[in-house]
């Protein structure tokens, strides 16, 4: 867990949408978490659903947050940003408004049953890999790789489109 001392923490969130107007709600999610800290933004990206494949394709991104919020206090305020864009939890990587995922949180390992960092399947997909390589390439990642070469891995893997920047 983080140093009790440390007054900042350096968060990478992932988040995603894949109904409504998702970029409306990408923009949500970005002004709730710099009411948070200070913010740094990927570009979007839009991707093909992961697991339940019967729904639409998600525009993704990270932001990197840097906040004064414990581990849990965020994970909190995230789904309390999810629960503002009237996300619904009934199907297990199913279609939603609004999906905030914490990436990583410092260098920190946490892992509670219901709260993970860093995130368990990060190092798999390619739509949290690619906005991420944009803001920490050089940072170590799985298997002490570097994001940028994990990323350019899961890029031939799976098909994930820039849309764009806009913040």
């Amino acid at each position: 867990m983080s140093s009790p001392t440390r007054d900042m923490h350096d968060v990478f969130v992932g988040i995603g949408s894949n109904l409504g107007r998702r970029i409306e709600h990408l923009k949500f999610a970005v002004d709730a978490l710099s009411e948070l800290g200070a913010c740094r933004c990927s570009s979007v990206y839009e991707t093909a659903p992961v697991g339940y494949a019967d729904q639409p394709d998600f525009l993704n991104m990270v932001v990197h947050v840097s906040t004064r919020l414990t581990a849990r206090q965020l994970l909190a305020a995230l789904q309390d940003i999810e629960g503002r864009a009237k996300r619904v939890r009934d199907i297990r990587f199913g279609p939603r408004t609004l999906d905030c995922d914490v990436l990583l949180y410092d260098d920190d390992y946490i892992c509670f049953k219901d709260f993970q960092v860093p995130h368990p399947r990060m190092w798999a997909r390619a739509f949290v890999l690619v906005p991420l390589a944009e803001l920490i390439p050089a940072k170590k990642g799985l298997g002490g790789r570097n994001i940028s070469a994990l990323a350019e891995e899961q890029r031939q893997k799976d098909e994930v489109h820039h849309v764009g920047r806009f913040w």
